[in-house]
């Protein structure tokens, strides 16, 4: 992944080109995690691989329904699929959620200066005040 420099005043910041431009592969993701079933699929995932019935199986939902969750996690790249005889084992895959987290601490960083800012104004206007 390529990392560039960026200048914050007297701050250097390395920033992957995810967070500088738009990327499909993050539109996945957070379309991926954006729904709270798949979200909950991924905890399970965390616990170790499970086949997609026992994905489905928290949630009253039919194979199919449960296959359609899969297939967006599996083509947002959080997930990998193999077939096992008859069954479909599903394992968590971590770097797109690294990407994710990446992206995300860059704009926490960018709200925390914000709001530091703002904390010493209002700090300065009430002692004046």
């Amino acid at each position: 992944m390529l990392n560039l420099t960026v200048e914050f005043r007297d701050r250097r910041r390395y920033l992957s080109r995810m967070v500088l431009r738009e990327s499909p592969a993050l539109d996945d993701v957070f379309h991926a995690l954006a729904d709270p079933t798949r979200r909950a699929m991924l905890r399970s995932l965390a616990g170790g691989e499970r086949n997609i019935g026992e994905l489905a199986a928290p949630f009253d939902m039919s194979f199919a329904a449960a296959s359609k969750h899969v297939r967006v996690l599996e083509g947002a790249g959080l997930l990998r699929r193999r077939v096992q005889g008859r069954s479909h084992v599903c394992s968590i895959e971590a770097e797109p959620l690294a990407d994710a987290t990446e992206w995300l601490n860059y704009y926490q960083a960018f709200w925390r200066r914000r709001l530091d800012t703002l904390e010493a104004l209002v700090k300065t206007d009430s002692a004046k005040g």
